[in-house]
């Protein structure tokens, strides 16, 4: 998800501890990242492992997701208080509308908001540009569908882009992504586990062509018994435009796919492996997460998270999941997966997390603080990782995040794409 430019965005409000007197300096870079509706500016210092607080804003809605403009100019953030269905993402706020904003990014990463906002029909969970930078993509799960709108010239948002087709998206939709060269856009529709008496809902990837910000569907991946039992919840592409490794949340997997030089996607896997130290022993709210490939391509990177509570003497406590940040190894010919390491979280829930575009440093964000059986509590946070050359993972240190304006739901850079 790197186009590995020079700009980290990171999100929440950490504690006090972050906020330093010292200059932007040369090797720090911009990290954003959210606790409700606040978005934090944090630089990044590559070399030293280390974060200081340059800046925060207010929106008016908690964040949902943001993305850069191609060209690391600008920020477009959707924000929605609508809480989802596995949980409320923090305090809900007065203001009932959804939000696709942009911001301008100034040389120390601070933003500015940019052009107007524009209004959406629903909360927002994932958003994108195209490589060209001429149109924004959002994916809502409730109902699953994409918007498109407009990117001017100058980086503001343009006008929303009416369908005259009618496209399919599958059944919650979690994440969109154009491909390598614009050739096609991807759609993730996560599915559902069935619950409640209530079948489960089969999980799609849906490949799209774009032609003047129209969408029709070209291909619909739902691989073994038409989707059952196939969770895409997000995916990133190889640099060398051969393989897209798929993080599968309702099996806690990884699936690699082949990617075409037309931008479709094998019918089925190429290869198929499970994240999860016991598969068989699998704790309620267990599901991974995001995932990126290393920007040398030689390494994948995605999150098992365990956020299940169980009753323990009138306390809500963790039930045990499993809370780290996977690595594999790649192969750079078949493009198969090897696992190398499981490094602990040092937190719970971990929704996202950047690479900087040096492939030195993983910053992985969890959402919520957890309080554990022995009388505990683990904060939330943020949690830095020195990326050694074999791909593994060596802790730096964690900066506790206060929570109580909302959940850390998402940070990244300016580097995604």
């Amino acid at each position: 998800m790197l186009d590995r430019r020079n700009v980290t965005a990171l999100l929440g409000g950490m504690s006090a501890a972050l906020v330093g007197d010292k200059a932007w300096a040369a090797q720090t870079i911009a990290f954003y990242a959210s606790t409700g509706p606040k978005l934090a500016v944090y630089g990044l210092d590559v070399t030293a492992d280390s974060l200081n607080l340059a800046s925060r804003i207010t929106l008016p809605a908690n964040v949902q997701y943001a993305w850069p403009h191609p060209s690391g100019k600008f920020l477009y953030v959707v924000a929605s208080n609508t809480q989802p269905g596995g949980g409320p993402t923090g305090a809900s706020g007065a203001d009932k509308n959804h939000y696709a904003i942009a911001f301008g990014v100034g040389r120390d990463g601070a933003l500015t908001e940019h052009g107007p906002r524009r209004l959406l029909p629903s909360r927002p969970l994932h958003v994108s540009t195209d490589h060209a930078g001429r149109f924004l993509f959002i994916a809502y799960n409730l109902p699953s569908r994409v918007t498109v709108h407009r990117l001017n010239a100058d980086g503001s948002l343009g006008e929303h882009v009416a369908q005259t087709g009618n496209p399919e998206f599958g059944i919650y939709a979690h994440q969109v992504r154009v491909t390598p060269g614009d050739k096609t856009l991807i759609l993730c529709s996560r599915g559902n586990d069935a619950a409640n008496g209530k079948p489960e809902d089969p999980g799609h990837i849906e490949v799209f062509s774009v032609q003047d910000g129209q969408l029709s569907n070209l291909q619909t991946i739902k691989p073994g018994h038409a989707g059952l039992g196939f969770g895409p919840r997000h995916l990133d592409f190889h640099p060398n435009g051969r393989f897209a490794y798929v993080s599968l949340e309702r099996e806690n997997s990884l699936a690699v796919f082949g990617l075409r030089p037309d931008g479709a996607l094998t019918p089925e896997p190429l290869f198929l492996k499970n994240a999860l130290s016991d598969p068989g022993g699998r704790h309620p709210g267990q599901g991974v997460g995001p995932i990126h490939v290393h920007p040398g391509g030689r390494f994948v990177y995605q999150t098992n998270r365990g956020s299940g509570l169980v009753d323990r003497g009138g306390r809500k406590v963790s039930n045990g999941g499993e809370n780290n940040v996977v690595v594999w190894g790649i192969d750079q010919t078949s493009g198969e997966p090897r696992l190398i390491q499981r490094a602990d979280a040092h937190g719970f829930e971990l929704r996202t997390f950047a690479i900087d575009p040096s492939g030195q440093v993983l910053i992985a964000a969890s959402t919520t603080p957890m309080p554990l059986s022995d009388g505990s509590t683990v904060s939330a946070g943020l949690s830095v990782y020195r990326i050694g050359t074999d791909g593994k993972l060596d802790f730096a240190r964690k900066y506790d995040t206060d929570t109580s304006a909302g959940l850390q739901f998402w940070s990244g850079l300016l580097t995604m794409a």
